[in-house]
């Protein structure tokens, strides 16, 4: 019950949906066990609810981590929250294992001193941009806020109320027409670990492209981006 070290120099680790090999993903424990070691920061996802509430959990509905299917963007806050999560060993019974609040997600985040990597999971439209850039600043943490999404028009939407702060392109391949979407909207890129060649690293770096490598959970594999001097390597398991 632990994370595996790695020798990783100069690059930042971020916990995926917290450390989610050692606890549920996306839940509070996930994201204290992350505060409680030496990761820089933490990803998370963020949905809408049918009343306009937003939270912590990567699928549009609980089916994949409950025994119940609890569709988000249709169901109230206050009945995803009353479901109770499976463990990682697939049981239930904990009852600290809840859908958290984006709030609740940032207070963890803020207490432990650990970058927010929030991404903005299916479609955003302006004002939940805004509602959601409000209840970080209500938190006082925007700061230390980086946003991802695989969604271009999200991060689009976000660059209009955010014009330069950190965000991410998400992405699971490399293209050449990519290019234009990190230049056009000020954009560094989050890219899956296995796409990223020497080639496209090049490029990203004669442009002032930060990069993110996702989820890379294998050690070998990690030190080869280490030693390519990637800015972070998100992972489950690796610190």
């Amino acid at each position: 019950m632990n994370t595996i070290k790695i020798e990783k120099n100069n690059t930042l680790m971020v916990a995926h949906r917290g450390v989610s090999a050692l606890e549920k993903e996306n839940t509070l424990a996930a994201f204290i066990a992350a505060g409680n070691r030496s990761y820089f920061g933490v990803e998370a996802d963020v949905h809408r609810t049918a009343d306009g509430k937003y939270v912590i959990i990567h699928d549009p509905d609980t089916a994949r981590v409950s025994p119940l299917n609890v569709e988000i963007r249709k169901s109230s806050y206050d009945t995803i929250r009353g479901v109770m999560l499976n463990d990682i060993d697939n049981t239930n019974g904990r009852c600290d294992l809840r859908v958290p609040s984006l709030e609740e997600y940032i207070k963890v985040c803020k207490r432990y001193e650990k970058y927010c990597i929030l991404e903005l999971k299916g479609a955003h439209m302006d004002d939940d941009i805004s509602n959601i850039i409000e209840i970080i600043n209500s938190v006082g943490y925007l700061e230390h806020v980086i946003f991802i999404s695989f969604s271009l028009d999200n991060l689009i939407r976000l660059r209009k109320q955010l014009p330069n702060h950190p965000a991410q392109w998400l992405t699971g391949d490399w293209k050449e027409e990519y290019k234009n979407y990190l230049l056009d909207n000020n954009l560094d890129l989050d890219i899956w670990y296995g796409s990223l060649t020497e080639e496209t690293y090049a490029w990203l770096r004669s442009v002032g492209k930060k990069i993110n490598v996702w989820t890379c959970d294998d050690p070998a594999e990690a030190a080869k981006y280490v030693k390519m001097g990637v800015d972070y390597i998100t992972s489950n398991i690796l610190e």
